[in-house]
């Protein structure tokens, strides 16, 4: 399409369409944000396979790391395809599978429940329980709000996101810690997880509250952020049952592949494999 220009109403127009296929609010604002990134990029220009390919040229020079350029460029090929410019898309950045994770992103069991009580020990109630929830069940933070007064009493949720809907089941022990804490704070019906104002809490507060909490509970920063809760209970689930596909249905995950990455080792975890094979002598 010849002189296509990427303006603030198209991009309003691409905002609309992700939030009409229900993505979550923190993917639709970076889905926008990086298109937007694009768009001062061109300072005008029209949009043109020459342009695409040298702003993924310019994204490699800024020193970005090869995850975080396919963030940006997953961005863009999806509002193509809203926009209907396919001939436009671009090739992602190839990475090499990684064999084993980073160690200092690596939060264990351990670390978690030091966290947990960290919480208890400084009165922060409602973020222990929040982190307690989505370290039990695996659900995503922007889930939170699937965890209703109503679940706790039925001893599952159903989470309805991406145009995907599936059934958590909460273990009874947190059903009752659910249903103790909103009883004391008044709450009768509905989410369990809301501010003074009655809002849901959002994502940005569970992760300050998070972060706000590693010294206490004398745990890297590194390893203290929502969506590694995620990645924890992903770890023992996967240890428990050796199941991958019921993980993948739990996460609910449409492909397995994604669910893998949830699961690679640690360098210290691959060491050990590795010094098991004994093939040196």
């Amino acid at each position: 399409m010849e002189g296509y220009r990427l303006t603030e109403e198209r991009v309003a127009g691409f905002r609309e369409h992700l939030e009409g296929e229900e993505h979550g609010k923190a993917t639709v604002e970076k889905y926008v944000r990086n298109v937007r990134f694009f768009a001062a990029w061109l300072e005008g220009e029209a949009v043109s396979r020459e342009a695409v390919a040298r702003w993924k040229a310019h994204l490699q020079g800024e020193g970005l790391a090869p995850c975080t350029v396919n963030a940006k460029l997953s961005a863009l090929n999806r509002f193509f395809a809203y926009a209907g410019l396919e001939g436009y898309r671009v090739k992602f950045l190839h990475i090499q599978r990684k064999v084993f994770r980073d160690e200092s992103r690596n939060l264990s069991r351990r670390e978690y429940m030091k966290l947990l009580c960290a919480a208890r020990e400084h009165g922060k109630e409602q973020l222990g329980l929040a982190m307690e929830t989505i370290g039990a069940t695996g659900i995503r933070v922007s889930e939170l709000a699937y965890i209703t007064v109503e679940a706790a009493r039925a001893g599952r949720a159903t989470v309805s996101l991406k145009g995907k809907v599936r059934v958590i089941l909460i273990p009874p022990k947190l059903c009752r810690k659910l249903l103790k804490y909103a009883k004391g704070k008044g709450i009768r019906s509905g989410e369990v997880f809301v501010t003074r104002s009655g809002k849901g809490v959002s994502r940005r507060q569970v992760w300050r509250g998070m972060k706000a909490l590693c010294r206490k509970a004398g745990v890297e920063g590194s390893k203290v952020f929502p969506h590694n809760l995620r990645h924890m209970f992903a770890t023992v689930f996967y240890r428990a049952s050796h199941d991958i596909v019921k993980l993948a249905d739990v996460l609910g995950h449409s492909s397995i592949e994604t669910t893998r990455i949830y699961l690679i080792a640690t360098g210290e975890e691959h060491s050990r494999q590795m010094n098991r094979l004994d093939l040196v002598t």
